[in-house]
């Protein structure tokens, strides 16, 4: 992921409420790693503990896994929008609205990942997109791992 991406979504977690958990584990890591106090840590700007985040290679799944989802969730709605239409499935401003989802056909899931590419969104974004989609949820999306340049 480029450095600017790796930022927006550093900045999307520590914005994010629904990653208290995995925002504590990064404040103690952060702690250990530069030699603070995690109170310290916690006391620092966002953005400060943004660029510190963003520079680690090697967190961990979750923490990984809570950067993407809050960067789509924050930055990447028109994305998922495009995207959710394309596959019809309801939704509101790209979260999906339906109590659960059963795991596109195929043919679907090709025609929808074609509908985005096409669009005017970086190929970029679309990639870390689908790979995210297929990462966080194989059951539903790992049809995605198969599409050319998706794989996770």
């Amino acid at each position: 992921m480029p450095p600017a991406t790796r930022l927006v979504a550093a900045e999307a977690f520590w914005n994010d409420d629904q990653s208290t958990e995995q925002q504590v584990e990064v404040i103690v890591g952060l702690a250990r790693k530069l030699n603070f106090r995690p109170k310290s840590i916690q006391a620092l700007p966002v953005e400060r503990r943004a660029r510190q985040l963003a520079q680690i290679l090697d967190v961990s799944e979750t923490v990984a896994a809570r950067a993407l989802i809050a960067l789509h969730l924050h930055a990447q709605r028109p994305l998922m929008a495009a995207f959710l239409d394309a596959l019809g499935i309801p939704h509101d401003n790209g979260i999906i609205t339906a109590e659960s989802v059963p795991a596109p056909a195929a043919d679907r899931l090709e025609k929808a990942v074609a509908a985005l590419r096409a669009a005017a969104f970086p190929a970029d974004d679309v990639t870390l997109y689908l790979r995210t989609l297929a990462a966080v949820d194989g059951d539903t999306w790992g049809g995605l791992d198969t599409l050319a340049g998706v794989s996770p």
